[in-house]
């Protein structure tokens, strides 16, 4: 059985003896001796009995000398054969003379700098892939996959009705009950009507709509897509001569862009209804009164500048979503916090369309 490595001190004659087999399984029995030699003076390692030295081997030797060093001692090589010779050169190049520093913490400037171009990086990879998405949309519509289509469409459009009305219902009782008691004082308890109704056609009903798909729907499209990716189910589908856009991506785009309108609609009306509610019971405005007042406190163009927005806040929510999805790297921490920063960009980014939906139809008149 081959000996294990050893290290022998002969203080009289000033001499280190290595023996045995220098190796990385062989090391354990000189490990402590080499970090605890502390001697000052000239050495002589001989290092004839060395049976047998790889890398690991080598860094102990070259640990040996490093430790020496800093305690005054100086060692001098006798015995080396050429290739250990060469394979301790090696590793004196390639390991450094001092310990490395520890790593500067970068300064406001630098952080805000790393910040600035990290968003530059995530909004170029985003307009990309908006391209690829287009590209991929022209050639693949041909070859739309039907039955895909309706399953997304039941996911993010049927499924969401539940949680989507009541949050519509209760945001219309909320707002009538905000509008009605200050209106109630001056007498004009009807007016809720015209509040209610403008606000939720106009404003409430397509931003709500796109908040709760953005956090319910968007979500899963960044989950789904990010699982696959780790999975590695997004390399089989090209291995097979589907695109993830084709596969994936184009069927959820679509599906958001024909049930956003539709949800829309149905949570301005919930909410209307909710108004309707409050307003026959606190502020006596009943039913009928509400109805026949409803048709004529809005423009014909209020009903439809609700559904214009509806289908762009779907292609952003889609996008993004499934954009994060295609982010999340080989970890399960990663579809978290992709999924997160799904959800935050694309509420952000609705948002921000919908101001700037509000002034340009205040500069069309609308």
């Amino acid at each position: 059985m081959p000996a294990a490595a050893s290290l022998v001190t002969e203080l009289r004659t000033r001499t280190l003896s290595a023996h045995g087999e220098w190796t990385v399984c062989k090391l354990d029995a000189v490990d402590s001796t080499l970090h605890d030699w502390r001697q000052v003076g000239d050495w002589r390692l001989d290092a004839a009995d060395i049976n047998t030295l790889d890398t690991a081997g080598a860094w102990a030797l070259y640990r040996l000398e490093q430790t020496a060093r800093r305690t005054g001692a100086s060692i001098s090589w006798d015995g080396l054969t050429q290739r250990h010779a060469a394979l301790l050169e090696l590793v004196r190049g390639r390991l450094p003379s001092e310990p490395y520093a520890p790593p500067r913490a970068p300064g406001p400037l630098e952080q805000l700098g790393r910040m600035v171009a990290g968003k530059l990086g995530d909004t170029f990879s985003f307009l990309d892939f908006i391209g690829h998405l287009a590209l991929e949309a022209l050639s693949q519509l041909r070859r739309l996959r039907v039955r895909r289509l309706v399953q997304e469409i039941d996911a993010a459009g049927v499924r969401a009705l539940p949680i989507l009305g009541l949050l519509a219902f209760l945001m219309g009782v909320v707002m009538t009950y905000q509008a009605g008691e200050p209106l109630k004082t001056f007498g004009a308890n009807v007016l809720v009507v015209n509040l209610v109704g403008v606000t939720m056609l106009r404003e409430m009903g397509p931003l709500l709509a796109a908040i709760i798909v953005a956090g319910r729907t968007g979500s899963a499209y960044t989950a789904e897509i990010g699982t696959m990716r780790i999975t590695e189910e997004l390399d089989a589908l090209r291995s097979i001569g589907i695109t993830p856009m084709e596969m994936l991506v184009l069927p959820k785009l679509l599906a958001l862009l024909l049930t956003m309108p539709l949800l829309t609609l149905y949570a301005s009306t919930l909410g209307i209804f909710g108004g309707m509610v409050v307003a026959d019971g606190l502020y006596d405005v009943g039913y009928a009164d509400f109805l026949r007042r409803l048709p004529n406190t809005f423009a014909p163009s209020t009903f439809w500048v609700g559904l214009i927005k509806a289908p762009v806040f779907a292609l952003i929510v889609a996008c993004v979503a499934c954009h994060r999805g295609f982010q999340v790297s080989h970890s399960a921490e990663s579809i978290g916090r992709e999924t997160t920063t799904s959800v935050v960009q694309s509420i952000f980014l609705v948002i921000i369309a919908d101001a700037a939906f509000s002034v340009l139809f205040q500069v069309l008149g609308l």
